[in-house]
């Protein structure tokens, strides 16, 4: 049998009859409880996806700002908050969230530029 080792012969194992994902395999038996089953999984995969993005930005922009460059602070804070913004556009996150998140960037890269 070859395929994905799910016992499925697609590439993917999205695009099985049955979701396999890390944790257990669906219990969905009808169509469409099926089909929400992957769009479930793929959303899952994709919001996990932008949180680890977001969570690493932030990461860089506070070392750049211990490490005391504001110009360097201030490029980061940019992309930063470019994803955090795509991450709550999409839903990964909440709005607020987002917002609390940029404020406490921006109050943190203000400070070593003063």
């Amino acid at each position: 049998m070859s395929g994905n080792g799910f016992g499925c012969l697609a590439k993917n194992p999205l695009f099985c009859a049955t979701i396999h994902c890390e944790r257990s395999v669906t219990l969905a038996n009808h169509k469409s409880a099926l089909k929400r089953a992957r769009q479930n999984e793929i959303r899952r995969m994709r919001n996990k996806s932008l949180r680890t993005r977001t969570k690493n930005v932030i990461k860089e922009v506070r070392a750049v700002s211990a490490e005391g460059s504001a110009d360097a602070a201030r490029e980061k804070l940019v992309r930063a908050q470019s994803v955090i913004d795509r991450a709550a556009k999409k839903g990964a996150i909440h709005k607020r969230t987002a917002a609390r998140k940029i404020a406490r960037l921006s109050r943190l890269v203000n400070k070593i530029s003063a």
